[in-house]
């Protein structure tokens, strides 16, 4: 479809809850080609100045073809570009040749929405990344369900189990249909032994990620602890 000039300007809402661009039609096609932009980013539309899902764009739906994966697959022989890899935070700085050699210790899985990832008090057995699609962590205290995070793409969870495979802390359950990066503490392990040199990074960026998580978490018991103090 061809657009006046000037028109076919649009702006990409990224994985950091940012808004990136403008970039032309022809640039954002080639990132749907990346898998920089899957069918459910948001895209603003300069042409109808409009939010809408990347799928429902007349321009890119072409684009989009239907998922071919089996329920669980290696991620190696699966189709997915290593690049697309970028868009998990903790692997943004990784190379293209790493995260090539870091897609033989996945697993690509499709979720279909309402199905439980992991369920509580099961043993850890792996790490999982968000590729597509939303998760929620939940915990059921009766019949009530409370809501411990949601998880996007570029997040990720279970990273805990790589190390003590102890048990899960929570239910994950799919909010949409998902697509997740698994990988298992077998697989972990034999990363170690067979590319030190790619798990060193990995390990950097996930320990990082989990410094900040539990910083956020002090912060928040901060603030309770001071607004119990001056309640009293």
């Amino acid at each position: 479809m061809e657009l006046p000039d000037g028109a076919n300007e649009f702006f990409i809402w990224g994985i950091d809850d940012a808004p990136y661009g403008p970039v032309a039609l022809a640039v954002l096609i080639d990132w749907v080609k990346d898998e920089r932009v899957l069918a459910g980013t948001w895209v603003f539309a300069r042409p109808d100045n409009s939010w809408r899902r990347a799928a429902e764009i007349p321009e890119l739906q072409a684009h989009f073809s239907e998922e071919i994966l089996p329920a669980s697959t290696s991620a190696s022989s699966s189709g997915i570009k290593p690049g697309s890899l970028r868009r998990i935070k903790i692997l943004a700085q990784l190379n293209d040749a790493q995260l090539d050699r870091l897609m033989e210790f996945m697993e690509v899985h499709k979720v279909p929405q309402w199905m439980a990832v992991v369920k509580k008090g099961d043993a850890g057995d792996g790490m999982y990344f968000i590729l597509q699609g939303e998760l929620r962590a939940r915990i059921m205290v009766g019949e009530k369900e409370t809501i411990l995070a949601t998880f996007g793409p570029g997040d990720f969870f279970g990273d805990m189990s790589l190390f003590d495979r102890g048990p899960r802390s929570a239910d994950v359950i799919a909010n949409a249909d998902s697509v997740v990066l698994k990988m298992t503490d077998l697989a972990f392990d034999r990363l170690t032994r067979e590319a030190p040199a790619l798990a060193t990074p990995f390990l950097q960026a996930t320990a990082r990620t989990l410094a900040a998580r539990i910083r956020a978490d002090n912060q928040r018991l901060d603030r309770v602890t001071q607004q119990f103090q001056a309640s009293k």
